[in-house]
Formats: C-alpha cells, sequence, structure tokens
C-alpha cells in the first residue's frame, strides 16, 4: 500500500509538459476529455457512486466525459486503454481492486496524462490527486463502538464475526484499524473472519456458513451496509435475530432509517459517501478546462481525506436522505 501520495518526479514533468498541449486546445476550441472509470452497480454503494459521477458531469456540457463501468479488474483495464486511445486529457480512476489497475494508471500517467485517483488507492503513488474517506478511521471508529456497546450490554465481553470487502486499500485499512482496537480489549473474541466482497449475496452466503460453525455470536461487523443486509438475512432465517446485532459502514439510506427507528439489530452506523467521486470529477475539471494544468498543480492539494462520522440514532435523522440512491 503507498503510504505517501506525493508527485514522482516523472509526474511532474508529464505535467509540465502536457499543458501546452492543453493550452493550445483551449485556443483552437477543442474540448477538454476527461475519463471516469469506476466499478459497475453491483451493489448499493457502487450505484451511489455512478449517480454522483453523473450529477457532477451534468454540471459540465463545455467537457468530454466518457464514463465506463466495469464489473472486474480485466474489465477495467481494458475500457482505461480505450480511453488512452481515443486521447483522454484526464481520468478519475475508482479501482475495482487496487493491485491490478496500479499498472495501468501508471501507464497512463508516464503519457502525461491526469490521474484522479478516488476512493481505492493505487499500490503506487502514481496519481496527480487522491481523494479517499478516511478508513482508518472508519475500522478504528466501527471498532470501538463494538467494544464501548458490548462494555454497555455484557461487560465487555463478546463474540465478534468480521466481514472483509474485496482485495484493496480500504479494506486493509478499515480492518487493520479495527483489529488494533479489537486486540486492546482482552473481552473481545473474533470467532470468524471471511470476506464478503462488499456484496449482499455473497455476505449472505458467508454468514450462513459462519453461523453454522458458531452457536454463539454477539456482534457481526459487516463493515459495509450492502453486506449488513445480507448478514441480516442469515441471522434471520437462522432465528438468531434476538442474540445478534450488526454494524455496517457507508450511509446506505435503508439502513440509517433502521438506525433512526431503533431497530435493535441496527445501533449504529458509519459515513462513508459515494459522492466523493463528485468531487474527484470537480477537481479533474478544475485542473484541465483552462489549459493550466502545471500553474494550477503547483497549489492543488495531492492527497484529500474524507472524515468518517458515527451516526446514531441520536443524529441519524441529520444523515437520512429519502430521495438518495443510496
Amino acid at each position: 500500500m503507498a503510504l505517501s501520495r506525493r508527485h514522482t518526479l516523472g509526474a511532474l514533468a508529464a505535467s509540465a509538459l502536457a499543458a501546452p498541449a492543453l493550452a493550445s486546445q483551449a485556443a483552437s476550441g477543442k474540448k477538454v476529455s476527461i475519463g471516469i472509470s469506476v466499478p459497475a452497480a453491483d451493489h448499493g454503494w457502487t450505484a451511489g457512486v455512478i449517480w454522483w459521477a453523473k450529477q457532477a458531469m451534468a454540471l459540465y456540457p463545455s467537457i468530454d466525459f466518457i464514463l465506463m463501468p466495469a464489473q472486474n479488474p480485466e474489465k477495467q483495464i481494458a475500457d482505461l486503454e480505450t480511453m488512452m486511445v481515443k486521447g483522454v486529457d484526464g481520468l478519475v480512476i475508482l479501482a475495482t481492486e487496487s493491485a491490478p489497475l496500479t499498472p495501468t494508471a501508471r501507464d497512463a500517467a508516464a503519457k502525461g496524462i491526469l490521474v484522479v485517483n478516488v476512493d481505492r488507492g493505487f499500490l503506487e503513488p502514481v496519481a496527480d490527486i487522491f481523494i479517499e474517506g478516511d478508513n482508518k478511521a472508519f475500522g478504528r471508529k466501527s471498532a470501538q463502538f463494538i467494544v464501548d456497546e458490548l462494555k454497555r450490554r455484557n461487560g465487555g465481553k463478546g463474540k465478534v464475526i468480521v466481514l472483509e470487502g474485496i482485495p484493496c486499500t480500504v479494506n486493509t485499512d478499515r480492518v487493520t484499524a479495527a483489529m488494533e482496537v479489537f486486540k486492546a480489549s482482552p473481552g473481545i473474541e473474533i470467532v470468524g473472519q471471511a470476506s464478503g466482497n462488499w456484496n449482499r449475496q455473497k455476505a449472505l452466503e458467508v454468514m450462513e456458513t459462519l453461523l453454522v460453525k458458531n452457536s454463539k455470536v454477539d456482534v457481526v461487523w459487516a463493515s459495509d451496509d450492502d453486506m449488513a443486509l445480507g448478514a441480516e438475512q442469515a441471522i434471520k432465517e437462522a432465528g438468531r435475530e434476538k442474540e445478534i446485532w450488526i454494524l455496517g459502514g457507508a450511509g446506505m439510506k435503508d439502513i440509517i432509517k433502521k438506525v433512526m427507528d431503533k431497530d435493535p439489530m441496527y445501533p449504529a452506523d458509519i459515513t462513508y459517501p459515494p459522492s466523493m467521486i463528485a468531487t474527484g470529477v470537480q477537481l479533474a475539471v478544475g485542473v484541465l478546462r483552462d489549459g493550466k494544468r502545471a500553474e494550477v498543480l503547483r497549489f492543488m492539494p495531492r492527497h484529500l481525506m474524507i472524515d468518517v462520522d458515527l451516526i446514531t440514532p441520536a443524529n441519524a435523522k441529520s444523515y437520512y436522505f429519502p430521495e438518495s440512491v443510496y
């Protein structure tokens, strides 16, 4: 995982070389072209990402946008290669998985294409701008809530199941931070840990297996709201909803409504806004549209981190947007 998001000298040189070309485009009236590559809407959060990307695109009719959702890394790499052949000036990339997309992002940067990385970080600091939610805080705040809630309910003791997401920097940061909190709490026992791929159906299947293996479970840290719904279904089908509660994450409106209504299975949730993709689009436009890329990048932050908030019945109303797609 990349610990720094500063420009390499090569990326800076590419930025400087690209600026005159973009200035001539502006003078000739040629539109700036930006490719947006995101995961397909295979669950609620990524559906929210696509929705917000379209909202941002609609703000800038003077920009030629190419939006291509991808079901897997292979498709996403092919999409990015297609965009590069078409001559895009910039790419906004939310990776399906971090590792396989890193070489393609590196290639794009080497060609002088502006690279804005959103959410799932590359394994090397190849992006010009990196925007992410604070996933370490996500994991830490989630685990601390579970620890505190178990102290309130069970004197600090509890058997916990952990559902992980797909392999990427987001999942690694969340789980590593959470495990540090759990390990510092002697009463916490992790009785099951598996990947639900941030997918409701996969989480359902994984939870069914873990519930069979564990006759006693107090809480499921689903680390994502789509997986929380899958876990809930498995728990209810097993008739164990009165003994197990769930903490998900990402601020899905359905989960926030449950928290707001004081559903006993959902005492809280954690925010993680899919609208961060729109921020990425906005920044790419701001860097490229006037043909002054090198000048703008001199003061543009290279790493932007969005904080996450704990949602409880006391503040859930402030985070509930029923008209939202997610």
